[in-house]
């Protein structure tokens, strides 16, 4: 799945400055002659929308938004009237401090990320509790209780999201086929995997971990011994909570690890410098042996490495347990996108909208926004969907796009596409049987700790990368430029250059339950 560089509003907004622009304050939602005939047909609700996305480019840009035939589309099957826009995250700030806010406005992560400017907690929108209570169904059933309090601001819901019910999205990846070869069992601890990579160094594997840069997906041995030196990876350790970096032994078995690989070229030597791009391009050239990737790669790992290497097989095992029997990646926040009502709109109009997103998770909003309309996208032959896979770029981006208007759902994983996917039930079966037993859980906050704005080098700058200060020791500890023993002194920098106001904001907001977020099992 997922992480996105956003823009907030440089200066705070007063709930007075936040009026908006709102369709729905105006436009009254049936004519008296419709509420005196109750067999006529209820009039459409009229609002504006923003969907956020990441992207500059794309479908959405090459047409007549409000004209598409999948808006079109979405406005028969939901009886409503929309005026839509796609706004970019990071131009969210330039929104709000224009004034121009529709009646509801969608952005990625919480209710207080730094995309919504303050907004929710200046009072823009609307508390949403007694409506969807009233209103929505389906979402008080299927939504889980982690992700209702990730769109929530004083105790009240403010965001109706798109959620994950299994936060643990990324996975180990292996070249099977040089396992069979290799005449070995899939590893199940680190010591196993490290004998894994030195047996397909033997077989000339060029790099038989996928290691890059920052250590981004190159991060399972931090996972093994649970020291991921993330933004939502703080533990409660005596009283404070403290990033897991500071569990010393822990850390130091795992740079140790680390530079074994490097010094055993069981990693390429250049790992610190290995863009993402030419990570991704060796493995699909097949000169990788065992990687991290998000498990929903894996229809690109089966189709390219393949076509590079005859007989190649790529699989998804378990990833390796360190010795607290720990192991994975980070565990996501519990929503990936939500959307908020403005405080203007009407009451009934609000009422429709959230109505709006309840069908969101209903069989046939799932059914249009997977495989979109029957005749054009698909047909059904002998009871069963045959869908027109996209067969370019174009054709990708309009499926990614029809995507992109699907609001509140589950968000793991579209198992409904999954049953038209060659690769489908295994994906399934990966999520359910490997990935849900394993992942680390952890502490997180939002709004973020303010101290983490004044302290940027002792801040993690995203939910998958550390702290400046703790990513360059790490660097030079693997590469034997200073001693894994001086681990302990590398805490003691990070606390005198920030970090002791950040652990001491973490512990008061912790203790006082304000804007806590807990990823995983607690």
């Amino acid at each position: 799945m997922r992480k996105v560089a956003v823009v907030a509003l440089a200066a705070a907004l007063s709930a007075g400055t936040m009026a908006g622009c709102s369709t729905g304050t105006t436009e009254p939602q049936q004519t008296a002659a419709a509420t005196a005939a109750p067999e006529a047909k209820k009039l459409p609700t009229k609002f504006s929308i923003s969907y956020p996305t990441t992207s500059n480019t794309g479908y959405h840009t090459r047409v007549d938004i409000n004209n598409d035939k999948w808006v079109k589309k979405l406005e028969e099957l939901t009886n409503t009237d929309l005026t839509l826009k796609i706004t970019e995250v990071s131009k969210m700030g330039l929104m709000f401090a224009s004034n121009d806010v529709p009646d509801v406005v969608g952005s990625l992560g919480t209710a207080t990320d730094k995309a919504m400017s303050g907004s929710v907690e200046a009072g823009m929108f609307m508390p949403l509790d007694d409506l969807l209570k009233q209103n929505a169904p389906n979402l008080m059933k299927m939504v889980p209780k982690e992700a209702w309090e990730a769109v929530s601001y004083n105790g009240k819901i403010y965001g109706i999201p798109n959620w994950l019910n299994n936060p643990s999205r990324r996975a180990t990846f292996i070249r099977a086929d040089l396992l069979e070869k290799a005449g070995l069992p899939a590893p199940k601890t680190v010591d196993e995997f490290l004998n894994v990579l030195r047996k397909f160094k033997e077989m000339g594997v060029k790099y038989p971990y996928g290691g890059r840069e920052t250590l981004k997906y190159a991060d399972t041995i931090l996972g093994a011994y649970d020291v991921l030196p993330y933004k939502e990876q703080f533990e409660l350790v005596n009283g404070q909570v403290v990033p897991k970096f500071f569990d010393t032994d822990n850390m130091m078995k795992a740079l140790s690890v680390y530079k074994t690989m490097y010094d055993e070229g069981l990693m390429a030597k250049e790992f610190a410098t290995t863009s993402s791009t030419d990570w991704l391009k060796n493995i699909r050239a097949g000169e990788v042996g065992i990687w991290s990737s998000n498990l929903v790669s894996l229809n690109d790992f089966r189709t390219n490495i393949p076509n590079a290497v005859k007989g190649a097989k790529v699989d998804v095992i378990s990833s390796p347990k360190g010795p607290d029997g720990k192991s994975g990646y980070l565990m996501y926040l519990p929503v990936t996108s939500a959307h908020y009502i403005n405080k203007n709109v009407k009451p009934e109009t609000a009422e429709e909208i959230v109505k709006y997103f309840d069908w969101m998770s209903s069989d046939e909003a799932y059914k249009f926004f997977t495989f979109g309309i029957e005749g054009d996208t698909y047909t059904v032959v002998d009871g069963k969907i045959k869908y027109k896979e996209p067969t370019n770029k174009e054709e990708q981006e309009e499926q990614d796009h029809r995507g992109t208007l699907h609001s509140a759902h589950e968000s793991t994983v579209n198992r409904l596409k999954m049953e038209t996917d060659p690769n489908g039930p295994y994906i399934l079966d990966a999520f359910d049987n490997i990935l849900a037993h394993e992942g680390l859980s952890g502490i997180g906050f939002a709004p973020d700790l303010e101290a983490n704005s004044k302290y940027p080098d002792a801040a993690s700058p995203g939910s998958d990368a550390a702290p400046k200060i703790i990513m360059d020791h790490m660097i030079k500890m693997i590469y034997g430029k200073e001693p894994i023993s001086d681990w302990p002194k590398v805490i003691e920098e990070y606390k005198t250059k920030g970090g002791n106001e950040i652990i001491k904001e973490a512990t008061d907001r912790y203790q006082n339950k304000k804007g806590i977020l807990f990823l995983g099992k607690k």
